[in-house]
């Protein structure tokens, strides 16, 4: 199924998608009818497969008129995998030392499918970086990889939007991963039965309609049984956490010039089978 946040009546909440293409999509509002005032509530109450036989299948919203929000729009923790495709090791020159890098995002530096991603006053080098996003579903610690699926909610999409000035700053990546509403998160959470085959899924990026970066995820030098392994490591990994699992080469800060986004840019990120997400990019007013 897939699993989204949005806003109803100027209210969050969450559901699901129903109906198809053919006959019209739309979103049955699970939060209202549940207990659970988050997505990320709802799958750490593990209640995502008996929800929709409690909420039904009459949508309570078109999707074409749904507001998104992040797709888990409380997580406890939002870690993300620098560095984790060849091509893009070698584009930067990084990376290759046999663990993955880690490096954190914080909530409110997010947005959801949609909404704008903003170029902030500070700089002229946002840059796109289209990325598969892992939802974690079950605690764990030191999970081995044989029961990493055990632990998987889902995965989406992500647009790791990187300030590349305030990144290169120093050595830590942290301040240009984390100015506000330069990660998109979204559209919404595809489980596994949906998915298929976890390698097959295919990324592309897209700036106006160009394609910037094409990859496969059985490309991720650190699969996402590993990350799940190495992760969960130094920290319990509990339900609702993301893990952005790392984005290909072809980024605007490798390419000869340059490419940024800029104020009236349309950024895609679309992954296969899960969807397409899509942000237009502003320049941040001056207040």
């Amino acid at each position: 199924m897939r699993w989204l946040s949005f806003l109803r009546d100027g209210s969050e909440t969450f559901g699901y998608v129903v109906g198809d293409a053919a006959s019209g999509e739309g979103v049955v509002d699970a939060g209202a009818g549940s207990d659970f005032a988050s997505l990320r509530e709802a799958i750490a109450a593990d209640a995502l497969t008996d929800l929709p036989a409690q909420c039904g299948a009459s949508a309570d919203v078109a999707l074409a008129d749904v507001v998104y929000l992040p797709t888990i729009t409380d997580p406890a923790k939002i870690m993300c995998v620098g560095l984790n495709y060849k091509a893009h090791q070698e584009e930067t020159g990084r990376g290759g030392e046999g663990y993955p890098t880690i490096f954190v995002r914080f909530a409110d530096a997010q947005m959801g499918h949609n909404a704008p991603m903003v170029r902030p006053l500070e700089s002229t080098s946002l840059d796109f970086e289209g990325e598969i996003a892992l939802i974690v579903g079950k605690a764990g610690r030191r999970i081995k990889p044989a029961q990493a699926r055990e632990h998987i909610a889902g995965f989406a999409i992500y647009n790791d939007g990187s300030v590349r000035d305030y990144q290169r700053q120093t050595s830590q990546f942290t301040p240009g991963k984390n100015f506000a509403s330069t990660g998109g998160f979204g559209p919404w959470m595809m489980t596994l039965d949906e998915i298929g085959d976890l390698d097959a899924m295919e990324i592309t990026t897209r700036l106006n309609g160009e394609v910037m970066q094409n990859a496969t995820s059985n490309l991720l030098v650190h699969g996402f049984e590993e990350i799940l392994e190495y992760c969960s490591t130094f920290v319990e990994l509990k339900p609702g956490d993301v893990i952005v699992t790392g984005t290909p080469g072809g980024v605007g800060a490798a390419r000869t010039p340059p490419v940024f986004m800029d104020d009236g840019d349309l950024i895609e990120v679309e992954v296969k089978p899960i969807g397409t997400l899509s942000n237009p990019v502003v320049a941040e007013a001056v207040s």
